[in-house]
Parts: structure tokens; C-alpha cells; sequence
């Protein structure tokens, strides 16, 4: 009886294992031709996280303009636009779906922006806000090297 119970605990472990790497590791992904990873997910999935990116985007513009006019309240007011509260909207089926290093990338890039904006606010320093603004972007560089998102 002790044996059968070690090998049913097992065979669930191994199970919950293949679930854990399959819905958190690697999500919903196939390799591409072109060497990036293809996030496979559905239209409304799709739009929902092109929407994300182009919100970054136009946050980035209106930051740069921001750092440009030296009106350090529009740098705040547009990387905060973009900060973990945007994060929230993201329902956990299409979390399981992307691949843990994306959702890491997500999670950093959303914490850069609120970052940018508090140290904005608190510093009035657009040279700062300009550096903030290169490494944050490197997020995106990286992201959009290594992942696409296909239906």
C-alpha cells in the first residue's frame, strides 16, 4: 500500500512539474524561422498586448518631449501611464500563456516607469529622467529581439 501511494504522489508531482513549466516557464510558445520565440495566442489576447506595447510607446514619446521642453511633469504624468497600475488589467489567462523571462520583462519595464515618474517628481532632473528613460528602453530592445506574438 505504501508503495502505491509513493508512486501516485509521483505520478502527480511529475504532472503539477509539467503544469508549472508549461503555464509559467514557458507559456504558449513556438520557435519562429527568424530565431525568435512566437508567443501563440488568441485575437482579443493579441490586441490586448499590442495595445500595452503602443501605451509604452506613447508614453515614451511624451517622456522624451517631457526631457526636451524640460517640463518635468509631463515626464511623471506620461511614465506613469505605463507603471504597474497598467499592469493590472492583464487577465491571468493570457498570463499563463506568456513565457516567464517575457512576464519578467513586462513586470521590470512596468516598475521602471513608475520609477521614472517618482524619481521625476522628486528629483527635477531631466538628464536623470533621459538616462531612466535608455535603460528602460533596453526592456523593450531585448523584448522585441527575442519574442513575437502571433494568433
Amino acid at each position: 500500500m505504501n508503495k502505491k501511494c509513493l508512486i501516485i504522489i509521483s505520478l502527480l508531482l511529475l504532472i503539477l512539474a509539467g503544469g508549472i513549466y508549461k503555464f509559467i516557464l514557458q507559456g504558449s510558445t513556438v520557435q519562429h524561422a527568424d530565431q525568435r520565440i512566437t508567443i501563440l495566442l488568441s485575437e482579443d489576447e493579441r490586441a490586448l498586448v499590442l495595445t500595452e506595447m503602443r501605451a509604452f510607446l506613447q508614453s515614451v514619446q511624451q517622456i522624451s518631449q517631457g526631457i526636451a521642453e524640460d517640463n518635468l511633469e509631463l515626464v511623471a504624468t506620461s511614465a506613469r501611464k505605463s507603471g504597474k497600475a497598467a499592469q493590472d488589467e492583464v487577465p491571468g489567462t493570457l498570463v499563463g500563456k506568456l513565457p516567464l523571462q517575457f512576464k519578467k520583462w513586462g513586470r521590470d519595464t512596468h516598475m521602471k516607469f513608475d520609477q521614472l515618474a517618482l524619481d521625476a517628481e522628486d528629483l527635477e532632473d531631466g538628464s536623470y529622467a533621459l538616462e531612466q528613460l535608455s535603460t528602460l528602453m533596453q526592456n523593450c530592445v531585448t523584448c522585441h529581439a527575442t519574442y513575437r506574438i502571433d494568433i
